[in-house]
């Protein structure tokens, strides 16, 4: 039933291994495990699937060991939890002393001969599985009804059950309240009339009459004068007036562009005067460059400090981690278990929820640790807490430098020489600054030489194609075709509002194709992830024009709604294509950076949930504030206490 087990060290030396009869090898799903689990620390889950194959997998952290079992997806093997636990204490018991007193050089000169025990551990598993007595009922001496009388079964009418009586109690104590204040209350009310009772008999019925006449007057006039409202002053005058802005302009033909380009046509914009110092932002930036994220850790300025006076305690230091390095080697060692780390994991999954990490991810990413360290050996100088916060760190930066990166420039180039242009399409939901960010990325391109075309497939938010029109006038002020040998540089296509954003996103590629254009950038309308028409026009759009790169637009700001738009998005592309194997999001631009300070999970959770990634990062509100993720200075803000 099983198609392979494979015992291997976590340097990559593979030391026994049973293959099945009919199974494939077992080469390629290991090697996918190790690139996609334990490379990229995604080992909060011990099962992988791969293709036809479900592979499950328990590390020895302690020896540096890695067990792996392997079988068919369709099958629903209930012992193979059993077995692989059973064959990680066999095969640790067996060869213990021969890990411990050669280390390195037992794993290359040694014999492993552990067929038969796998064999016999196998066999136990299946029956085990198999030999499962069936549930009994209960006999009735067994039920809670038997152990109760006949008395307490019996119910009298009126009387209420003692369970009810118990949970009213607090109820009845305070009706009980609530009658004994309202008592007195009644009492002294019956007083009042009594005594005005007697009052009036003892006056003639002349009296009591106009009585009675002064205070139906009296409560009349002391109404009216409630009723009655002072009158204003001087009334305001209906209607509203249109508030005139300092800076602003009141002629309404003056904010009218709506018929000032079209088609692409730059020629017919007019150009854009403007402070460009307040476009660009930084004076002293280095043309083209991306710059990467900077943050400077409590570390860093405690080191920075140190550098600063060195003196003494410097060689303090040095004799003191000498002897505490031979210390440390001579005292005994610990091994961690699940309880030592449980407390600080926890405190460490808090951390990062306040930090905006997704609590799924989380969780996933403490318990990948947890499983990591488990069984390892640990100093006695060593804390627990240095240890899992190490072990954390290392984890993140590792799930912030995926598996492919993308290279922007390089890929243009390639494009290039193959005379066609390099196809890039944003999408995300309403409002994380898709427009914004392509303009930026628009002007980073044209710093570095290459010529761009914008479509404006947005056909349905109004004004959409107005902001990218501005765009285009003010990076044309700020590169004139003066400047590049009478080219225009950047150039906006556009079919107006209403009409298939699939059908103008391919006129754009293929009037960017005859005129020699060398990137693409693709607007689409921002969408929700649960809008399924909406969903079904963006898989299509991909689907028909194949770009070179699909860029995911999110906002920073998101915690948890990061991991149901990015799963969302992904599987409304892949369920919608038609192509078999389906276009999902290649990278990820993380936009409004500048405003969350060093809460920074959206990070962690987007490139977790994707293992795509992050491209560009949006800081500002300028063309220059574009950067490119730094993995290190993400980490240290969301450790940072």
């Amino acid at each position: 039933m099983l198609d392979f087990f494979t015992i291997f060290s976590k340097g990559g030396l593979v030391l026994w291994c049973f293959q099945g009869v009919r199974g494939p090898a077992a080469t390629a799903p290991v090697n996918a495990l190790i690139r996609s689990v334990l490379l990229q620390e995604r080992g909060g889950n011990n099962s992988f699937t791969h293709e036809a194959l479900t592979l499950k997998y328990k590390l020895d952290n302690q020896f540096e060991l890695v067990f792996v079992v392997g079988f068919q997806k369709i099958l629903t093997l209930t012992y193979v939890d059993k077995l692989i636990d059973d064959v990680h204490k066999e095969f640790r018991d067996k060869y213990r002393n021969e890990f411990q007193q050669k280390g390195a050089l037992g794993l290359l000169n040694g014999t492993f001969d552990f067929k038969d025990d796998f064999m016999r551990l196998l066999r136990d598993a299946e029956e085990s599985s198999k030999v499962r007595a069936p549930t009994v009922m209960k006999t009735f001496e067994q039920s809670l009804k038997s152990q109760k009388t006949v008395k307490c079964m019996i119910e009298t009418r009126g009387e209420k059950p003692k369970e009810k009586v118990k949970n009213k109690k607090n109820k009845g104590s305070k009706k009980d309240g609530t009658e004994a204040v309202a008592v007195p209350s009644k009492a002294s009310a019956a007083d009042k009339k009594l005594s005005a009772a007697g009052d009036k008999e003892e006056l003639t019925k002349d009296e009591i009459l106009q009585k009675n006449r002064e205070e139906f007057f009296r409560r009349h006039m002391k109404a009216g004068e409630k009723s009655r409202s002072p009158k204003p002053d001087a009334q305001k005058e209906k209607g509203k007036k249109p508030r005139v802005w300092d800076l602003g302009n009141s002629n309404a033909k003056v904010l009218d562009y709506s018929n000032s380009a079209t088609n692409g046509s730059a020629e017919a914009c007019p150009v854009e005067e403007f402070d460009p110092d307040m476009a660009l932002g930084d004076k002293n930036r280095e043309p083209g460059r991306l710059y990467d994220l900077e943050y400077e850790s409590d570390d860093e300025a405690e080191e920075e400090k140190v550098v600063q006076n060195p003196s003494k305690p410097s060689v303090k230091k040095g004799g003191l981690g000498g002897m505490f390095g031979m210390l440390k080697g001579l005292v005994g060692s610990k091994s961690l278990t699940r309880d030592d780390m449980d407390p600080v994991l926890e405190k460490m999954k808090d951390h990062l929820i306040a930090k905006n990490v997704a609590a799924e991810i989380a969780v996933q990413l403490c318990e990948s640790v947890a499983k990591k360290l488990e069984g390892k050996v640990m100093g006695t100088f060593t804390t627990v807490t240095s240890t899992v916060k190490q072990a954390l760190q290392e984890a993140l930066v590792q799930i912030l430098q995926p598996q492919r990166r993308v290279d922007v420039l390089r890929d243009v180039m390639d494009a290039q020489r193959h005379r066609r242009p390099y196809v890039v399409t944003f999408c995300g939901v309403n409002g994380v600054g898709k427009s914004t960010n392509l303009a930026k990325i628009s002007f980073w391109l044209i710093e570095n030489g290459f010529s761009v075309l914008i479509a404006a497939c947005d056909t349905f938010r109004a004004g959409a194609v107005e902001q990218l029109r501005t765009h285009t006038r003010r990076l044309n002020a700020l590169h004139p075709p003066e400047s590049h040998g009478g080219r225009t540089m950047v150039q906006l296509y556009e079919k107006g509002y209403g009409k298939d954003a699939a059908g103008i996103a391919m006129e754009a590629i293929s009037y960017a194709r005859n005129q020699g254009f060398d990137v693409v950038l693709v607007d689409t309308a921002g969408r929700m992830q649960d809008n399924a028409p909406l969903m079904t026009a963006l898989a299509k759009l991909i689907a028909v024009n194949a770009p070179d790169l699909v860029l995911f637009v999110g906002e920073a700001l998101v915690g948890n709604e990061a991991v149901d738009q990015l799963v969302k998005f992904n599987k409304a592309l892949a369920d919608h294509s038609m192509a078999q194997t389906p276009r999902l999001i290649d990278g990820i631009v993380l936009t409004k950076f500048d405003t969350i300070d060093d809460k920074v999970g959206a990070a962690i959770s987007m490139t977790y949930i994707t293992s795509k990634p992050i491209v560009f990062v949006g800081t500002g509100q300028t063309y220059c504030d574009l950067r490119s993720l730094n993995a290190k200075a993400v980490v240290a803000a969301l450790m940072k206490a």
